[in-house]
């Protein structure tokens, strides 16, 4: 199977933004019941800070890239960033794989830049070629690698490598240390940071796959 390729801009009749329907993204409520729902699905008790979704914006270079995927786009929050961020003819793709979360994004987020997956990030490559989407310039990842079992991991892991564009970033927020394990052998030694205005703390891991 062959990278996706690449697909024509967005039409754009005015910058886009996006809009939220009577919902806040960010709502604690709705991640703790996550969490509580199925711990080993999501990474966190709470939403991303805001410091940690600028952090991301600048480690991935949202706002230069031309496609972006979301891995566990939660609640919203860094999702809102993201389209905030982009450019009005980029494209953002998140795959959820919590039905409670999906359903809610669906709801809450209504952007022609932006399309929902309900399904594993595994499956990644199968959802950009049925999109017809180019290969991504940024993937930012949310998931737990540390409570995922882990066969379910190193497919990850494997797809994010094959689908990035040569030079694009793959950014990673984490509280354990073991995304690194089974992304680096794809992709070499990451960039490490820790962002600590968050709750809980969260470690930032940054690749760039090499150019061909």
């Amino acid at each position: 199977m062959t990278e996706p390729t690449a697909q024509p801009p967005l039409r754009q009749a005015a910058l886009p933004t996006h809009t939220l329907k009577g919902h806040q993204p960010r709502g604690s409520l709705e991640f703790l019941r996550g969490f509580v729902r199925n711990p080993a699905q999501v990474g966190s008790i709470t939403p991303s800070s805001r410091y940690l979704e600028q952090r991301l914006v600048r480690n991935a270079r949202i706002s230069e890239a031309r496609t972006v995927v979301e891995l566990g786009p939660g609640t919203g929050g860094t999702t809102a960033a993201f389209l905030q961020a982009m450019s009005p003819s980029a494209q953002l793709l998140a795959i959820e794989l919590d039905g409670y979360f999906y359903q809610h994004l669906r709801g809450a987020i209504t952007d022609p830049r932006f399309g929902l997956e309900l399904g594993s990030a595994q499956y990644l490559i199968d959802y950009l070629l049925a999109r017809r989407m180019r290969a991504p310039d940024a993937i930012v990842s949310g998931i737990p690698f540390s409570t995922m079992p882990p066969l379910v991991s190193q497919r990850v892991a494997a797809a994010v490598a094959r689908v990035l564009r040569p030079g694009g970033r793959f950014v990673a927020y984490q509280v354990r240390a073991h995304v690194a394990d089974f992304v680096s052998p794809h992709l070499g030694p990451p960039d490490k940071e820790w962002e600590v205005v968050n709750m809980p703390p969260v470690r930032v891991f940054t690749w760039v796959k090499p150019a061909r």
